[in-house]
Formats: structure tokens, sequence, C-alpha cells
């Protein structure tokens, strides 16, 4: 044999760098499915019409007298069918005697076990035209 005859060398992959290639094409693969899962959520979430319990404060603005009380409805009375599946509860109270009220308004799902609040917001009023409160004389007294 000739020291320079070209000897057949067969190469072949490491067990090392079968394992590498194997780790990284999994990386990749649940890099990939976690952008499917995070646009999926995103697209249930933009199929549902948008809340904000503002558009009830806007609604209550347009009043001269609020009287004190737990209120609550159909949110899609008040913005329309597609709010169907959306309930709404309001407390108004005095909280100051010269007929400053506070507006606490939740928006909530009308099905489901928690009854999650998906929108609130809070707003005070002053209501000179308004009947006498909780904490004005001669109105009121029941205090929750």
């Amino acid at each position: 044999m000739n020291i320079f005859s070209v000897q057949k060398i067969r190469r072949a992959f490491t067990l090392l760098e079968v394992m590498i290639a194997i780790g990284l094409l999994f990386m990749g693969t649940f890099a990939i499915l976690s952008l499917i899962s995070s646009s999926l959520s995103n697209v249930r979430r933009l199929q549902r019409p948008l809340v904000d319990a503002s558009a009830l404060v806007s609604q209550l603005s347009l009043t001269n007298q609020l009287v004190e009380g737990v209120y609550s409805g159909n949110l899609a009375d008040v913005l329309g069918k597609e709010y169907n599946q959306y309930k709404w509860t309001g407390e108004i109270t005095e909280v100051a005697s010269n007929r400053l009220f506070q507006a606490d308004f939740r928006i909530y799902y009308a099905s489901g076990p928690n009854r999650e609040v998906l929108s609130r917001t809070t707003t005070l009023f002053f209501r000179p035209q308004s009947p006498p409160g909780s904490l004005d004389s001669g109105g009121n007294l029941m205090r929750r």
C-alpha cells in the first residue's frame, strides 16, 4: 500500500450533534406554537365587543337629579343587542352633604359562575337639584 493513497473516511454525526439539533428543532417548534396560541387568544378577544363602564356614566350625566340606591340592568338596553350577554350594576351614594354623589358602575358577563368584572368606573357628580340624600337632614337615613 502506498502512503499517499487516499483512504476512504466515513464521517457521521456524533450523538452530541444530533441531540443539539433535536433540541434546537423543539425550541423552534415551541416558539411557533406559542405565537399561534397567543394569536388565537387575541382573535377570540377581538370577536367579543369591547365593553366600557363609561357608557353608563355618560347616560347618567344626562340627568339633573340623582337618587341614592343600587341599580342594575342589561347592557343591551343601553348599548344595543350585541351587548346582550353583559349585565351592569351601579351604586349611587352621596359623599358630601352638598349633594355631591359618587356613582360606581361595574360590567360583568350575564352567564357564568364567577361573574368576573370586565369593566368598572367611579365618578363624582354634583347635582344640586337632587332630592335630599342620606347625608342631608330630612333625607333617607339608611346607609349601606
